[in-house]
């Protein structure tokens, strides 16, 4: 089994965590949530509760050092029999991975047609969104064919070959770009308006859904509940700083996500673009407010795009590694055995996801009024991810040996620290993630 440098864990974790939820799903998440309430609690809970989880995760794989169910029963040996039911979480990634590299494939299409084509106005904006989803069926499914092969083929080249060498190139021409874009949105007029939006914290206008809102985000962009930071710690060395490496992954995250969330505000109250737009925000608003640049629009279109796809790939990999890591340990699959076939059988939904979306098909592919797409959705986002993370942390807290925790984090926790993490993983954090999961049915 081979091991991530120190760098290339860090820039992998981190490839893992700033995806498509920082740079897509966060400014539509603010938008949809009214601003600066659903940030500030996005902060605070990710610096505290998801902090605390992350270092759940780095700990199961740093101490058991093999795939997501072979970590668990090997933490607790006598209760291994019971413990296979655990690799029901490691699916999520692959089902994830099934309509996350869809919606990169959107992005794909932008980079390459749209970005040389930039819609005149909000109607032919919308047009050229749904005639995506429901017009011909060769460019959604190009485009989904070229996000996800190249990921099967760095997966299979394994940790140092593959993974390592794929984060160490694009995470820091992810920020590159991003910083380059946001010295572009310093010169605009709508920079202060944008700051005011995100930043005048308006604490009246927090409510029940900014919370679950802003819990669903921390969730989703620290990949936790899936298996992937449990599957990429065992990778490390046994000494490992984990509480300084989740520092390097959470900090980082945040600062792309508030990057992306000024760059895109600024952009968009600009050239008055609806900041309410939802999911559609990056595929609607932001062409037509590119368009509006003139000239320059073209090259903000295209790094911006460029951006998205590099962190999209980077989220990928680590969708499929969990599932990868336990096909190898549990039934002697070859890494490349192992890729191949989760890429056939996600291929193959990933096809059923966009003939879904298509309206000449989405009545064949839907049952108890949803789609392919919303099922695999429902599925990940409201059991698996949920449940995934509720059972990391009930181990850590209440399973694991106290003392071998703190034996095991004592090189970066004083016996106070520890203490307060411990208790957070034992009794807030399942509580928090019990109100999620049950709550999201009201």
């Amino acid at each position: 089994m081979g091991k991530f440098s120190k760098l290339g864990f860090i820039l992998a974790t981190l490839g893992s965590s700033i995806g498509l939820g920082h740079i897509w799903r966060f400014p539509y998440m603010v938008g949809h949530n009214g601003g600066s309430a659903f940030v500030l609690l996005y902060l605070v809970l990710t610096l505290s509760l998801g902090i605390a989880m992350l270092l759940v995760e780095m700990l199961i794989g740093n101490l058991g050092k093999k795939d997501v169910v072979s970590n668990y029963q090997i933490l607790d040996p006598k209760r291994k029999k019971y413990y296979p039911f655990t690799s029901f979480f490691i699916l999520g990634g692959p089902l994830i991975l099934s309509f996350y590299a869809v919606v990169l494939g959107w992005v794909l299409y932008y980079l390459f047609i749209v970005t040389f084509d930039l819609p005149k106005n909000l109607e032919q904006a919308k047009m050229q969104f749904s005639m995506l989803q429901n017009g011909s069926l060769i460019w959604p499914v190009i485009g989904f064919s070229a996000c996800l092969l190249p990921t099967i083929w760095f997966v299979s080249r394994g940790i140092e070959e593959g993974i390592e060498k794929l984060n160490v190139v694009l995470m820091p021409l992810l920020f590159v770009i991003f910083i380059g874009l946001l010295i572009y949105a310093m010169t605009l007029e709508s920079m202060p308006k944008a700051l005011h939006f995100l930043f005048n914290f308006e604490i009246q206008k927090i409510d029940f859904k900014v919370v679950m809102d802003a819990l669903g985000q921390m969730f989703f962009s620290l990949s936790l509940g899936v298996g992937t930071i449990i599957t990429y710690s065992a990778f490390t060395p046994k000494k490992e700083n984990l509480f300084k490496s989740s520092l390097f992954i959470v900090l980082p995250g945040i600062l792309i996500s508030l990057i992306a969330g000024v760059m895109i505000f600024t952009f968009v109250f600009e050239y008055h673009a609806d900041v309410s737009q939802g999911p559609g925000l990056v595929f609607i608003s932001l062409p037509l407010t590119f368009a509006k640049m003139g000239m320059s629009g073209q090259i903000v279109s295209l790094f911006f795009f460029m951006a998205l796809v590099f962190a999209g790939i980077t989220s990928m990999v680590s969708l499929v590694e969990p599932l990868v890591l336990y096909l190898i340990n549990r039934f002697n699959f070859s890494r490349t055995q192992a890729s191949l076939w989760i890429g056939i059988v996600v291929y193959v939904l990933g096809v059923l996801v966009i003939l879904s979306m298509n309206e000449r098909y989405a009545k064949f592919l839907s049952f108890a009024h949803k789609s392919v797409f919303g099922w695999l959705d429902f599925i990940t986002s409201s059991f698996l991810m949920p449940l995934g993370g509720l059972f990391s942390v009930l181990f850590v807290g209440w399973i694991l040996n106290k003392k071998r925790s703190f034996l095991a984090t004592k090189h970066f926790f004083n016996a106070n620290a520890f203490k307060a993490w411990h208790f957070s993983v034992r009794f807030i954090a399942p509580v928090v993630i019990l109100a999620i999961f049950i709550l999201q049915f009201k």
